[in-house]
């Protein structure tokens, strides 16, 4: 939440389509057409079969609940939507294999009970072992801390509990759905610099890092109708105000909107590793402005990709989770006070729990035709992470999916932490110095494994510390 203001190996082979026949404008864009048929052991345990299907949900609460995203708010409940809310589902079929890409328009993604709940029922309800469910950050959305417990939610919000149980069946069903749907898809993915969109709000040193990648993934059907568009962007939704107490998408529902118009389809943002990265007003009076603006450099790389059928589809996953001491004494009477003065105690009390055994963060990495990986951490990372990542992955192209799987606060840089200031602090940062370059050192060693570049175990794992 934020304060209360806002060996040799052969190399597969990758075409790179020429910018200026493909996009008619100005800008540093790598459009990558992926998929190519893949040499060596790789093709050996894959089908035939690439698909996917989509789907989508209204998940707005309909009773007042508290709101996620700023302290000031405490335990205000919920006065109205601004628009609303939703879920989106993406199931991909790569041969035998499958896994749920599930976008919400939350503040995070769901709790630990709750989000095992939900992963049990798709498994049992779809048949879907691997999934990555996300959310877009937007500070307008309910508060899911909350547990059918005395002190910590029962009898005082038994509205957000009912919410939550509703949610929980929203996004199954809308995985359910999506699964029912699949056809056989064709895809490209392509990434495009952006300038003037996101800025470093942590940093005082410059140059301030910034990742200003956005990228997309394509899926046309046969005919070449747009299935979806995944869209990977990193900046914090936080342009609606503070002070209205209405739910909103924020600058990802205009954004959706937008794009949808061009392409038909679904629209699923994936919000990158945003923990430093706030949104360039520039000359956007507003979230409306801001995201149809997005908007259309979404469409404009979009319209450049060209899907190509899969020759040979594949799917690998890998997941586990860690444990890191906390930085902060939560069995210290003051700082048990302090926090819930800053939000409001129920909600603290749930964080207590949570963090009794230490910080257990999750990684979720997924390959997708060799070419794409897919990187899901469950909490706020800064955007040094996901830069330094991309770059050592040699990947065409690597989507970052921030507030996926869980939810455990922020994981600034080492240099972050040294230089100080919110989200690199320990108030809203608890997790040990050093956590983040851990676990992306995690996985980028399991992205060559699943790529079977490095040798070693490359299906679903888990780790612990």
């Amino acid at each position: 939440m934020d304060p209360d203001t806002s060996p040799a190996r052969t190399e597969p082979s990758v075409t790179i389509l020429p910018v200026r026949s493909r996009i008619p404008f100005a800008a540093k864009v790598m459009v990558l057409l992926l998929f190519a048929i893949p040499r060596g052991g790789w093709g050996q345990d894959v089908g035939t079969v690439f698909l996917a299907g989509t789907a989508r949900l209204d998940i707005t609460p309909r009773e007042p609940v508290p709101m996620w995203g700023y302290s000031a708010r405490r335990d205000a409940l919920s006065e109205g939507t601004l628009d609303p809310l939703f879920v989106a589902a993406l199931v991909l079929q790569a041969g035998p294999d499958r896994l749920a890409v599930v976008t919400l328009d939350l503040g995070r993604s769901p709790s630990e009970e709750s989000l095992s709940r939900i992963r049990a029922r798709i498994l049992r309800e779809a048949g879907i072992e691997h999934s990555l469910i996300s959310a877009s950050h937007t500070h307008h959305g309910p508060v899911l801390e909350l547990s059918d417990e005395e002190g910590r939610g029962r009898g005082r919000f038994d509205a957000a509990l009912r919410y939550y149980r509703e949610l929980e069946d929203a996004v199954v069903r809308a995985v359910v759905e999506a699964a029912s749907r699949m056809v056989t898809a064709r895809a490209a993915a392509g990434v495009l610099e952006l300038d003037d969109f996101n800025r470093n709000r942590h940093s005082r040193l410059e140059p301030k890092p910034v990742d200003r990648e956005l990228a997309v993934l394509r899926l046309d059907d046969e005919q070449g109708r747009t299935l979806a568009l995944l869209v990977n962007f990193a900046a914090h939704p936080v342009m609606v105000p503070a002070e209205a107490l209405k739910f909103s998408a924020d600058y990802i529902g205009p954004l959706r909107e937008t794009v949808e118009s061009r392409f038909g389809g679904k629209t699923l943002f994936v919000q990158g590793a945003a923990g430093d990265l706030a949104v360039e007003r520039g000359v956007y009076r507003d979230h409306l402005e801001y995201g149809r603006a997005l908007g259309e450099e979404v469409i404009r790389l979009a319209a450049g990709l060209q899907p190509e059928a899969v020759p040979t589809p594949s799917l690998r996953f890998r997941e586990g989770r860690f444990r890191y001491d906390s930085r902060t004494n939560f069995r210290n009477p003051l700082i048990r006070i302090a926090f819930s003065r800053a939000f409001f105690s129920e909600l603290v009390e749930n964080y207590l729990v949570e963090y009794e055994d230490g910080i257990r963060p999750r990684l979720s990495v997924a390959v997708l035709n060799r070419d794409i990986a897919l990187v899901g951490v469950s909490g706020e990372f800064f955007c040094r992470h996901a830069i330094d990542l991309k770059r050592r992955a040699r990947v065409p192209a690597l989507f970052f999916f921030g507030y996926c799987n869980g939810y455990h606060q922020y994981f600034p840089t080492v240099e972050a932490v040294a230089e100080g200031g919110y989200g690199a602090d320990y108030q809203v940062s608890p997790v040990a110095v050093g956590a983040g370059e851990e676990m992306m050192n995690r996985a980028l060693i399991w992205i060559y494994q699943l790529r079977d570049e490095i040798g070693g175990e490359a299906t679903a794992g888990s780790d612990a510390r």
